[in-house]
C-alpha cells in the first residue's frame, strides 16, 4: 500500500473511532461541554477546514481507483474478445492483483468519503439534539417558575378569602355587640326612668305627710 493510501487507512480509522465516540452515551453535562468546546474551539475549525481540503484530495483518488477499476474490467473483456488466453499463472495473477488493488483502494477511498458525510451528519444531530435538550430544560423550569408563582397567588388569594369571611364574622359580631349595647342602653334607660318615677312618687308622698 502506498503511502497516501496508508495515509486514507488512517484517517478512516480515525472516522470510526469518532463515529463511536459520538455515538457512544455520556452524561449530558459532559457531553455539552465537550460540544461546545467542538463548536467553539480555533483549533477544531481549522481541523475542519484542513480535513475539507484532505477530502477533496480523496475524492481525487476515489475517481482515479474507480478509473483503474474500469481499465482493468476493459482489459479482461479485450483479452476475452480478441481470444487472447491467459496461459501462465504469472500474467493471470498479476490482472488478480492489478483488480485487486484497484478494488481496494476504490473501496477504501469510498468508504472513507461515506463515513465523513455520515459522521458530519451525525454531530449536527447531536448538537441539535443538545439545543433542544438546553431549550427542553428551560422550558420546564419556566413551567416551575409559573406553577410556583399561580401557587403563590393561588395561597395568596385564599388568604385574602380567609381574611374577608374573618372581617365578616367580626362585623357580624360588632352587629350583635352593637344590638346588644343598644337593648342594654334602653334597659338602662327603662330602670332609670322607673327609678325616677319612683323618687318622684316618694317626694310627694312625703310632702303630703307634712
Amino acid at each position: 500500500m502506498t503511502l497516501y493510501y496508508t495515509l486514507v487507512f488512517i484517517l478512516l480509522m480515525v472516522e470510526m473511532v469518532s463515529f463511536f465516540f459520538l455515538v457512544t452515551p455520556l452524561p449530558f453535562n459532559l457531553r455539552r461541554r465537550l460540544f461546545h468546546f467542538i463548536s467553539t474551539s480555533d483549533i477544531i475549525a481549522r481541523t475542519q477546514y484542513t480535513l475539507k481540503i484532505v477530502f477533496v484530495f480523496i475524492l481525487i483518488l476515489f475517481i482515479d481507483s474507480v478509473n483503474r477499476v474500469y481499465r482493468v474490467q476493459q482489459d479482461v473483456i479485450a483479452s476475452n474478445a480478441s481470444g487472447t488466453v491467459i496461459t501462465t499463472g504469472t500474467d493471470r495473477t498479476e490482472i488478480q492483483a492489478r483488480k485487486f488493488y484497484s478494488q481496494r483502494n476504490m473501496y477504501l477511498c469510498g468508504f472513507t468519503l461515506f463515513l465523513s458525510v455520515i459522521l458530519n451528519r451525525t454531530y449536527v444531530l447531536v448538537v441539535d439534539l443538545l439545543a433542544a435538550e438546553d431549550k427542553l430544560a428551560a422550558m420546564k423550569a419556566s413551567a416551575a417558575s409559573t406553577a410556583a408563582d399561580s401557587s403563590v397567588i393561588s395561597s395568596k388569594n385564599e388568604e385574602i378569602a380567609k381574611l374577608k369571611a374573618e372581617l365578616k364574622n367580626k362585623d357580624t359580631d360588632l352587629a350583635t355587640l352593637r344590638k346588644q349595647c343598644e337593648g342594654l342602653s334602653a334597659e338602662y334607660h327603662k330602670l332609670g326612668d322607673q327609678l325616677n318615677a319612683k323618687e318622684t312618687l316618694g317626694d310627694v308622698n312625703s310632702k303630703k305627710d307634712l
